[in-house]
């Protein structure tokens, strides 16, 4: 099949190299013209801009986006409609918000433009694994570009899906984001605890690999654990601080109109926020409290 990829982060790129891979026709636009050039190189056509690449496809169309929410998405989105014609699909395979997601479809819907809000896991190691992808939409769209979602995949027949109507597979998206942010924190505080343990001086990659095999904890999260700490078990090259996208949130707010109690992914992304702060104020003023009352002593900072 032919599509169009729009934006070439490192997922974006490796998606068009695997579909490429399995013989797919692409044509690849993106500002960083050095990501396109390495994809003409592996068979793809190269465009432009918007319109040359619009131009190139064969109709109906397909175009897959894999830009920054937000802005970014809505102004690539905007060009696209202004060129695609009715019975195309354009394909949001970034992390957008699902409300945004239902509002593009109600609106490319009225332009007789189909809109796909596909939800990608899967990270840099999709081009070998395979790709999760959670998808929201109409079922004939999805079925007409079923061979391009079985090629991302990690099989033909699994790994990927529709998961609902419009906005439904980046509402997915968000709520697996928000328990890897669990699951993240679960690995995390424990190892940190091995660590504490010093008499025993365990071998924390050791235990991982252990854990790897047969455990209940055994996943891919571990795997890539293990992975980081095969090199430098004290992380001394690492700093401690921790970004976070904003599916975390949109999570916690689901949860919150939902009447959903979620406080492991709550507290999960208050460690995020955790990591970013140089200095505490809020431990500042809880320390000055216990002088206040219990006349406990304050260790003082040194400039």
């Amino acid at each position: 099949m032919q599509i169009a990829m729009i934006g070439m982060g490192k997922m974006g790129g490796n998606m068009a190299a695997r579909l490429l891979r399995a013989g797919h026709q692409l044509v690849a636009f993106a500002r960083n013209q050095d990501s396109v050039r390495a994809l003409v190189a592996q068979g793809a056509q190269g465009g432009n801009d918007l319109a040359d690449v619009v131009g190139k496809l064969k109709q109906p169309r397909a175009v897959w986006v894999m830009v920054p929410s937000g802005d970014p998405t809505e102004e690539v989105l905007k060009g696209l409609a202004d060129l695609l014609q009715p019975g195309d699909t354009i394909i949001d395979g970034g992390n957008a918000n699902y409300k945004d997601s239902i509002r593009r479809a109600t609106w490319l819907g009225e332009l007789g433009i189909d809109f796909l809000d596909v939800g990608t896991s899967g990270g840099i190691w999709g081009l070998e694994n395979g790709y999760s992808l959670m998808i929201g939409g109409d079922q004939a769209a999805v079925d007409r570009l079923g061979p391009i979602f079985a090629s991302l995949a990690p099989a033909a027949n699994r790994g990927w899906g529709r998961v609902g109507p419009s906005g439904a597979g980046h509402f997915v998206k968000m709520i697996h984001n928000g328990i890897e942010y669990g699951m993240m924190q679960a690995f995390a505080e424990g190892f940190e605890i091995l660590r504490a343990k010093e008499s025993f001086s365990l071998d924390l990659h050791r235990i991982a690999e252990i854990w790897q095999h047969g455990s209940v904890v055994r996943s891919w999260l571990l795997d890539l654990t293990a992975a980081a700490l095969a090199d430098d078990q004290e992380l001394k090259g690492v700093e401690g601080w921790v970004a976070d996208s904003g599916e975390g949130r949109w999570t916690i707010f689901e949860s919150i109109d939902l009447d959903v109690p979620a406080p492991v992914i709550s507290l999960a992304l208050q460690m995020r926020f955790i990591s970013r702060q140089e200095e505490s104020y809020a431990a500042k003023l809880l320390a000055a409290m216990r002088a206040q009352f219990g006349g406990h002593s304050i260790r003082t900072k040194v400039d």
